[in-house]
């Protein structure tokens, strides 16, 4: 799409609210996105800028500055991996972003939403790293939202990821220590024990690499923090292959780590990780 559109409103559109006028000129985006433009200032209206609920009129001309790096769903490789009645959860390849981050013009998750379930009101209900692939939630209207809180306060929430991480790890172990993620740019380990079992990290090995001397594990939290299973798989010596931050990088430049299965009463999706073996 380009960079700056301009539209001439028909005597059709008379009335009609800005952000559902926008769809007619942006089709292959979502109503919280178009939303997001009208918020951010980059939607005018002869010349003025309109919040989303401004009601048009015929042959005002509409300016639309979305940036140059939109892009749809498929694009992006963002696909609805299952569905039901109030939840629904997407697959969110490496490298794209979960959330729309005020004031930049990059891809996420979030901005094709309203593609993906264009009779919804999708909310966006977790968020994974830039590098980590896999799950994301969605509540497809605003009732999920409360039953999804009060299911995760309930300890009610599995998630389940996939990580390849440095060294050999046998059997079972659960990382119990608490996180200080306050104004960091890396999340700490702290020595005590968190006393909420929700934050900890269950960590079960499944298969060892004698050559590259590395482990895939699976990891289940159920209220995670920032950064949780990154930083408490360092600070019991195994580092997530590929994590720069609290590891080492490598030169293919990828985190081997993977949101593989999310469950809860009456919702379950699972997806593969694309070097899952």
């Amino acid at each position: 799409m380009p960079d700056l559109d301009k539209h001439i409103i028909e005597s059709g559109l008379e009335g009609v609210r800005l952000d559902k006028v926008l769809n007619d000129f942006m089709p292959d985006t979502g109503l919280r996105y178009r939303r997001r433009l009208c918020d951010d200032g980059r939607v005018l209206v002869d010349g003025k800028v309109r919040k989303p609920g401004y009601k048009v009129r015929a042959a005002q001309e509409v300016t639309i500055s979305q940036g140059a790096t939109y892009m749809s769903a498929s694009e992006l490789g963002v696909e609805i991996v299952a569905q039901g009645p109030l939840f629904a959860a997407v697959s969110k390849p490496r490298g794209v972003h979960s959330a729309i981050i005020a004031g930049r013009d990059e891809p996420s998750v979030e901005s094709v939403l309203g593609e993906l379930f264009p009779d919804d009101l999708p909310i966006l209900l977790n968020r994974l790293d830039y590098m980590t692939s896999g799950l994301l939630l969605v509540a497809v209207d605003g009732t999920g939202v409360g039953m999804y809180q009060k299911l995760e306060d309930a300890g009610e929430i599995k998630k389940f990821y996939l990580a390849k991480v440095l060294g050999r790890l046998d059997g079972m172990v659960t990382v119990k220590n608490a996180l200080d993620t306050d104004n960091r740019k890396t999340t700490r380990v702290l020595d005590e024990k968190d006393a909420d079992s929700r934050r900890w990290t269950d960590v079960d090995d499944l298969s060892h690499d004698h050559g590259t001397n590395t482990s895939q594990v699976r990891c289940l939290i159920m209220k995670g923090a920032r950064h949780q299973i990154r930083a408490h798989l360092a600070s019991i010596g195994h580092p997530i292959v590929g994590d720069a931050l609290y590891g080492e990088a490598t030169e293919e430049q990828i985190l081997y780590l993977h949101h593989q299965r999310i469950e809860f009463p009456g919702f379950e999706a699972e997806c593969l990780a694309g070097w899952e073996e």
